[in-house]
């Protein structure tokens, strides 16, 4: 087969896929920009959404819930998730370690109406012996970190197979202990898998709708409940405007994060390079 042919049926397989992907995305930009008051119906360009959003206290405030509660999410995931997959990779035997290896890959399989409602009974449970609210934004934070933290895990875990561990032991002859190589040698190196983590943590925690449903309290509202809460008397342009905002400021992080994990490879590979270089 020749290569043009190779590469006619690559873009016919990538181009139904990527529209599939982004067409509603790009479909859902578009009509943030509509005249109309029912956001599916074309009736002209328009910042009257923009203007409608602004206005909204209650939705503003339950998006930036929601940003507070993602971003406190992520980064008790990412501490706990690093943890989880160095005692899974770096400490070959323990007592029960398949067990915990179950235990913290259970959610990735486990459906979120489970979760929120185990979290809700053991809350309601052991919350007053633990000194835990049963209901509002702790629960919330507590039952995301709870689902997302397999995923970091599953992300760390996977760097860490794969990261040379002759550089580490280089490290520990010249004379530094344990915690030293953690902090200047293992941590640059798997920096790119906790940023994708975090990324990965904090996405998930903003978009769900399901667990935060068990456990939300009257003042804690977040923002996919506000918003699915609205859809049942239709959508409207500025419920279009704030998700077109809200693309554009996670596509900034993304674009972000990819270019310091690419810079982060780059460096790592280079001085991998150097020090090769040296020993020969």
């Amino acid at each position: 087969m020749s290569a043009a042919r190779h590469r006619w049926l690559r873009w016919a397989a990538l181009v139904p896929g990527f529209a599939f992907l982004y067409l509603p995305i790009l479909l859902l930009v578009l009509y943030s920009f509509n005249a109309s008051r029912l956001a599916t119906v074309w009736a002209g360009f328009s910042l009257r959404g923009y203007m409608e959003l602004a206005g909204d206290r209650q939705l503003l405030q339950a998006a930036w819930v929601s940003i507070k509660l993602a971003f406190w999410t992520a980064t008790a995931a990412v501490v706990l998730g690093t943890l989880a997959a160095l005692a899974l990779e770096r400490v070959r035997r323990f007592p029960g370690k398949t067990v915990f290896a179950v235990l913290v890959t259970a959610p990735l399989v486990m459906p979120e109406v489970i979760i929120g409602l185990s979290i809700l009974l053991m809350l309601g449970s052991l919350g007053s012996l633990l000194g835990l609210p049963s209901k509002g934004l702790v629960a919330i934070w507590i039952a995301h970190v709870t689902f997302t933290l397999s995923f970091v895990t599953v992300v760390v875990a996977s760097r860490l197979r794969e990261l040379d561990r002759s550089l580490e032991e280089a490290a520990m002859d010249l004379g530094a202990n344990r915690v030293r190589v953690f902090f200047l040698i293992t941590l640059p190196i798997i920096a790119p898998a906790l940023l994708s983590g975090w990324l990965l943590a904090f996405t998930l925690s903003l978009d769900d709708v399901v667990i935060a449903s068990f456990v939300a309290g009257p003042n804690s509202t977040t923002l996919p409940m506000k918003i699915f809460a609205s859809v049942r008397m239709g959508v409207s342009p500025k419920i279009n405007a704030l998700a077109t905002l809200m693309v554009l400021a996670v596509s900034a992080v993304a674009f972000g994060v990819g270019w310091m994990s690419l810079r982060a490879e780059r460096r790592r590979r280079r001085d991998l390079q150097l020090a090769l270089q040296a020993r020969d």
